[in-house]
């Protein structure tokens, strides 16, 4: 076979592989799209859902919805009915959007729906979003907390015992359940809220629940919003008329 022959041939095996390969190819990215746009069926809040409601009173109340999703955006434990968490509860607040698993929703008449760490107990206090870092603060964040009210300070070298003052109460509370107040309506007599109130409900030990149920009593509480590396410091004075500048 001369070398012409022998070129010509070798050509027509190279086109043969790379059609092959081409093929080849072709074939797996049409598999890996189909995976990629292959959707399943799972129900999906379309409203809030409370911690304490019942999947049936959220069903009832229109707050599901069966919608696809891509079958690997699926979340472990999602539910496509609520055959299966009939008569349980929400144990955390569920947002629109949200798909339902099974790991948020347990017997309704338990009563450790909320989150409680072990050795805590759960309080709740009243505050205005100002008050809560506008409203960013949700379950599980964890807050500083701090007082406003009055106290011992010393002003032009004479102590006074009624001064505002502001001090760190806990430097590192966890946040278990948010949720909103019905604002008071109008009428005769009644004082509308300028501002909405939302209940935040804390993981405490004891004495923490002492210091901060005194505090709301006699003061002023303010949240501050913090992550792992926040640096929050407690000062034996706090701050007064006396250092706020120094």
């Amino acid at each position: 076979m001369d070398r012409r022959k022998l070129m010509l041939l070798a050509a027509v095996i190279v086109a043969a592989l790379g059609t092959v390969l081409v093929f080849l190819y072709v074939q797996g990215a049409d598999s890996r799209a189909a995976a990629k746009f292959d959707h399943v069926e799972v129900l999906r809040a379309v409203a809030m859902i409370e911690p304490g409601e019942t999947i049936d009173a959220a069903a009832a109340g229109g707050k599901l919805q069966l919608q696809p999703v891509p079958a690997d955006a699926a979340m472990q434990n999602v539910v496509s009915t609520i055959d299966d968490l009939v008569g349980e509860a929400a144990n955390t607040r569920i947002y629109p959007g949200e798909q339902i698993i099974t790991d948020k929703f347990g017997d309704a008449g338990d009563a450790s729906l909320l989150p409680i760490p072990e050795g805590k107990m759960a309080i709740s206090v009243q505050l205005t979003d100002v008050s809560r870092v506008a409203g960013f603060i949700k379950a599980g964040s964890r807050v500083s907390i701090f007082v406003n009210g009055t106290g011992k300070a010393v002003v032009d070298g004479t102590v006074s015992e009624d001064e505002p003052i502001t001090r760190l109460l806990l430097p590192d509370v966890t946040v278990i359940a948010v949720g909103s107040t019905t604002p008071t309506a109008p009428g005769e007599g009644a004082v509308v809220e300028a501002l909405p109130a939302t209940i935040l409900t804390l993981a405490v030990d004891q004495k923490e629940a002492e210091r901060v149920i005194y505090s709301q009593q006699n003061g002023d509480l303010s949240f501050a919003l913090r992550n792992s590396d926040s640096e929050v410091t407690a000062s034996d004075s706090g701050v007064t008329i006396d250092n706020l500048f120094k």
